[in-house]
């Protein structure tokens, strides 16, 4: 499969060693470009942290900056919560709700826009897709998946549930694809 989950939790590298993480932003990127070196293609995804203790303007920039640059088909993202018995829970730099729920929002508009673009790029093209069965919302919609783990939603006239078949990509939306299965 053309898809990968590389979790990164923070684009900044002093948030990185704040969390006890043993890379830098720098090696991520590092590792990101030997992944799209020896996969060109590949989808990747991530899971990132917002407003752990500590976390700066400026470090919160060093990750949409990441973002802008990884180019992430998808994004898991969290907002700091307090655990009891971490060592995060005690740091007296604890970031204001607001100006968490802020960060969030324009972390998720600029994922938004780059899934939404990558998402555009397949308009056109034909993809071989595993087909998962009906959609839930139509009897002659079908669902599946492209190796790249990217959700199509496509019309077929017969039920290929656990065939993978040709599917003509004719429209993107910010999560999935919809497109027209290319069977005879």
């Amino acid at each position: 499969c053309k898809q990968l989950h590389l979790p990164v939790q923070s684009g900044s590298s002093d948030i990185l060693k704040k969390m006890n993480r043993r890379y830098s932003k720098e090696q991520y990127l590092e590792l990101v470009q030997k992944v799209y070196d020896k996969m060109p293609g590949i989808g990747l995804s991530t899971d990132v942290i917002v407003g752990f203790p500590g976390e700066t303007e400026e470090d919160f920039e060093e990750t949409l900056d990441l973002f802008r640059k990884v180019r992430y088909e998808m994004a898991f993202t969290f907002i700091y919560s307090k655990r009891t018995g971490t060592p995060a829970a005690t740091r007296p730099d604890q970031v204001p709700e607001d100006v968490v729920k802020d960060r969030f929002e324009r972390l998720l508009a600029v994922q938004n826009e780059i899934s939404r673009e990558i998402n555009e790029e397949c308009v056109g093209k034909t993809y071989d897709v595993l087909v998962e069965g009906l959609s839930r919302t139509s009897d002659r919609h079908y669902t599946g998946r492209t190796d790249g783990n990217k959700i199509v939603n496509f019309t077929c006239d017969c039920d290929y549930t656990g065939k993978i078949i040709p599917v003509k990509i004719v429209s993107a939306q910010t999560w999935s694809l919809d497109g027209v299965a290319e069977v005879n």
